[in-house]
C-alpha cells in the first residue's frame, strides 16, 4: 500500500479524529502537527511519535517550513480555515479541509478559485455523505429505484442540549465570533440534497429566527451564572450544573475529554467550579451573547423541476430524518434508527433496510454513523487511485453548496427568493 504523509493543523476534536482514522487506515503517517494548545497537539504527537520539531504553535509556523507533506489537513476553528488554506494551496497541498470550507462566500470562492489555478485536490469534510445510511440512499436514486426524484424533506433535529453546548454557550452561538447556523451546522445538509437530488439549484428561500434562548424568556430572578444559585435551577432543562457538574447527571459532553475542551480546566472538581463562575459555559442560558437562529427552514427548487424542503431545529433530542419521493416511489430514512424504507409503486410493497449492517463495514457506524471513516477510505481513493465518483465532495462541488447555503441565508435575511445563477456568478471563476 502506498504510504501518504500529512500534516494536522488543528488538533482539536475534529483534527485529532482524522489523524486517529489515518492511523487505523494504514495508507497515512502523519508527520506533523500544529495547535496553539500543548495538550491537544501532545494527542496526536503521541500517536504517532513524533518529534518536538515536528510540532508547531500554529498554522504559520508549519507551513513556514518547506514543504514536508503529501496533505494538509485543516482542521481549525471555522473562521480560521481561510488563511492556513490558502498558504497550504501555495504551498503545494492537497488538502483535507473540515467543513465549512470558510466563514464567508468570498473565501469559500477564493479556496476553490486558487485550488482550480494550482492543480490543487482538496476533499471537503462533508461527512454525511460517507455514511452507509446516506450512501444506501443515494445508491437507491443513481439506480432508479423511486425514478426521477420530484420532491425531499429532510430535518436536522439538532437536539436541545447539544443545542445549548455548542450554539448557546459554546464556540458557535455567535455569527461574528463563527458563522451563521446554516454553514456551521447545516452545510452538511445543503450538501446532501443537492447531491441526492443531482441538479443545480434555481432558487432559495429561508425563513428562521432565534426565538427560545434569549434574555426576555430569562426565568424571573435567574442569575448571570447558573452556579449562583438560581431558583429555577432544578427544573430548568439547561442547567450549567446539571450539564458539566452535577454527578446524577448524564450527557454527551460529560466525559473528562469533553469536559476538558469545552471548559478548558482539567475536570476536577474546583477547576470546574471557577469555569462555571467566570465562562460562558456556566452562565444563565437565556443570557449568553448568542445570535444564531434556534429554527430555520430551507425552500429549494432545482433545474431540474424537483423542489426540496430543509428543517433545522433546536427543540427535539437529535437525529435526521428523510423523506425523498419519486415518480415511481419513495424513501423514508432515520438516520439514528439505521433504517431505509423503501416503497415501490410497481410492487406496492415496502423494503426494509439497515445500511450499516450490510456489506459496507460495520465498523463504519462509528463517528458520524461511519463518516469519519468513509472519508478517509475516499480521500485515499481519491489520491492514490484517481477516484472521481459520484461519493465525492472536492473543493468545486462543495464551494457551490456552500453558496447555496451562503444563499439562503442571504434569503433569511432580506426576506425575498434568492435566484442561484445571479448569486454564484458573484464569486466563481
Amino acid at each position: 500500500m502506498k504510504e501518504l504523509t500529512a500534516i494536522i493543523i488543528g488538533a482539536g476534536a475534529r483534527g485529532q479524529i482524522y489523524a486517529h482514522q489515518m492511523k487505523a487506515h494504514g495508507g497515512f503517517k502523519v508527520v506533523g502537527v500544529a495547535d496553539p494548545i500543548e495538550l491537544q497537539r501532545n494527542d496526536i504527537k503521541n500517536l504517532y511519535n513524533l518529534s518536538e520539531e515536528a510540532c508547531f504553535d500554529s498554522w504559520e509556523d508549519i507551513l513556514a517550513q518547506p514543504k514536508m507533506a503529501d496533505i494538509a489537513v485543516i482542521a481549525t476553528v471555522d473562521k480560521y480555515h481561510y488563511l492556513p488554506a490558502m498558504a497550504a494551496i501555495e504551498k503545494g497541498y492537497d488538502l483535507l479541509l473540515e467543513k465549512p470550507v470558510a466563514p464567508t462566500a468570498k473565501e469559500c470562492a477564493d479556496i476553490a478559485n486558487a485550488a482550480k489555478e494550482k492543480g490543487c485536490k482538496i476533499l471537503v469534510c462533508h461527512v454525511l455523505r460517507y455514511t452507509p445510511f446516506f450512501m444506501k440512499i443515494k445508491e437507491l436514486i443513481s439506480n432508479g429505484a423511486i425514478g426521477k426524484v420530484l420532491s425531499v424533506h429532510h430535518c436536522e433535529c439538532v437536539g436541545h442540549l447539544h443545542y445549548a453546548h455548542s450554539f448557546v454557550r459554546g464556540n458557535f452561538g455567535n455569527t461574528a465570533d463563527s458563522s451563521c447556523m446554516l454553514l456551521a451546522k447545516s452545510c452538511h445538509d445543503i450538501d446532501i440534497l443537492q447531491w441526492l437530488v443531482g441538479s443545480e439549484c434555481e432558487k432559495v428561500s429561508s425563513f428562521g429566527t432565534l426565538s427560545h434562548f434569549t434574555k426576555e424568556n430569562a426565568p424571573q430572578g435567574a442569575p448571570e451564572y447558573c452556579i449562583e444559585g438560581c431558583p429555577h435551577e432544578k427544573e430548568c432543562h439547561y442547567s450549567a450544573l446539571k450539564a458539566y457538574y452535577n454527578p446524577d447527571e448524564k450527557s454527551w459532553f460529560k466525559s473528562k475529554e469533553a469536559g476538558a475542551a469545552a471548559l478548558k480546566v482539567e475536570c476536577n472538581e474546583e477547576d470546574v467550579k471557577k469555569a462555571l463562575s467566570t465562562t460562558q459555559f456556566g452562565k444563565c442560558i437565556y443570557k449568553c451573547n448568542n445570535d444564531v437562529v434556534d429554527h430555520q427552514v430551507v425552500n429549494i427548487e432545482f433545474t431540474n423541476g424537483a423542489v426540496a424542503s430543509f428543517n433545522m431545529s433546536a427543540f427535539n433530542h437529535h437525529g435526521r430524518f428523510i423523506r425523498v419521493m419519486g415518480t415511481e416511489g419513495e424513501i423514508y430514512g432515520d438516520i439514528d434508527a439505521d433504517l431505509v424504507k423503501y416503497f415501490s409503486f410497481k410492487t406496492c410493497e415496502h423494503e426494509i433496510i439497515h445500511p450499516a449492517n450490510m456489506a459496507v463495514d460495520s465498523a463504519m457506524r462509528g463517528g458520524h454513523a461511519g463518516g469519519d471513516k468513509g472519508i478517509i477510505q475516499t480521500l485515499y481513493k481519491y489520491l492514490v487511485e484517481g477516484y472521481d465518483g459520484e461519493l465525492l465532495s472536492e473543493i468545486g462541488i462543495s464551494v457551490y453548496n456552500h453558496l447555496i447555503t451562503f444563499a439562503a441565508e442571504e434569503s433569511r435575511l432580506s426576506g425575498r427568493i434568492v435566484e442561484m445563477k445571479e448569486f454564484t456568478e458573484k464569486y466563481l471563476k
